[in-house]
């Protein structure tokens, strides 16, 4: 299998400030288990910059000039009490867009079979006009229409296994039949959006998740309810919304699940993308606090795209 891999400097000069969990540690914790030995197959690529008119596929142009300027020359730009901007962060989240388009790109023209990319801000928060839980332009919504505009692919999925509940890309789908969502999360918690009754036009399924709950209810969600949809949708493109923070270690929830679950998921989603969509399947980091949890977990997410 031939995996790309997308990241960049730049992505750790998005500086949240001191004691934010979403910190530049997150992704130097990922590149550094990315740089063992095991990962020498990765085909590895600087994440390219993005233009305005892309994250206006999603979001609207003002909002898109909005968050821009709003980049401080110096200091911080607080956008909300959990997103917050510094002088790298216009470059970092226009990377982060780009770098999963590019990604898209390789796997449609088959480059590449699949691609993981490592880059912050993450984006599943993110609102069609409105930044929010560390999120400033929706990375995976945007390559979702990216495929669908630039490669003229007709259905694309997402499926979300980050522990928040992704009410950006929800919202920027639920009206759109041709675009699926699927998602585990843990409920109560940020940001109250996610309940089972939230379906779209049919295109929509949430797996709410008690805290606590462990391996077997975040496997029952994907076996009996999100996989089977995921199938039965058929997407042209699989696209993951791959954050950890559900990990038992993540200080942020309380979902407990393991490692060896998101090898599983991982194994799972590649299979579903084997069977729907000649296995063309892009991930892109969104969550994940504990240093040593979020290394573990993306090596096990990774390492299974690899061998597929």
């Amino acid at each position: 299998m031939t995996t790309h891999f997308y990241s960049h400097p730049v992505c750790l000069s998005h500086e949240p400030g001191p004691h934010h969990p979403e910190s530049p540690d997150r992704l130097k914790a990922v590149m550094q288990v990315l740089a063992n030995s095991e990962f020498d197959g990765l085909v590895r690529f600087e994440a390219p910059e993005t233009t305005p008119d892309v994250i206006a596929l999603m979001h609207d142009s003002g909002y898109v000039d909005h968050i821009l300027a709003s980049v401080p020359a110096n200091g911080y730009a607080q956008l909300d009490p959990d997103t917050i901007l510094s002088p790298g962060s216009g470059e970092a989240a226009l990377r982060a867009v780009g770098g999963i388009c590019q990604a898209v790109d390789d796997v449609i023209s088959g480059q590449a079979d699949n691609a993981f990319c490592a880059l912050r801000p993450p984006g599943h928060h993110a609102e069609h006009a409105q930044a929010m839980g560390f999120c400033l332009f929706n990375n995976i919504a945007i390559a979702a229409k990216h495929a669908q505009v630039s490669h003229g692919l007709d259905k694309i999925a997402v499926i979300d296994f980050d522990v928040h509940h992704g009410n950006g890309t929800q919202h920027m789908f639920d009206a759109d039949a041709s675009l699926f969502y699927g998602s585990s999360h843990q409920f109560p918690a940020y940001p109250g959006t996610g309940a089972a009754s939230e379906t779209g036009v049919g295109n929509i399924v949430n797996v709410p998740l008690s805290p606590g709950s462990g391996s077997e209810p975040f496997r029952a969600a994907y076996t009996d309810v999100i996989l089977p949809a995921l199938r039965e949708f058929n997407p042209d493109l699989l696209l993951i919304s791959a954050g950890f923070d559900a990990h038992i270690q993540d200080p942020l929830c309380q979902l407990n699940v393991t490692t060896a679950d998101f090898a599983w998921i991982s194994e799972e989603l590649l299979a579903a993308a084997d069977t729907c969509c000649d296995g063309r399947l892009v991930s892109t980091l969104e969550g994940g606090y504990d240093l040593e949890a979020l290394a573990e977990s993306v090596a096990v997410h990774v390492g299974e795209m690899m061998a597929e």
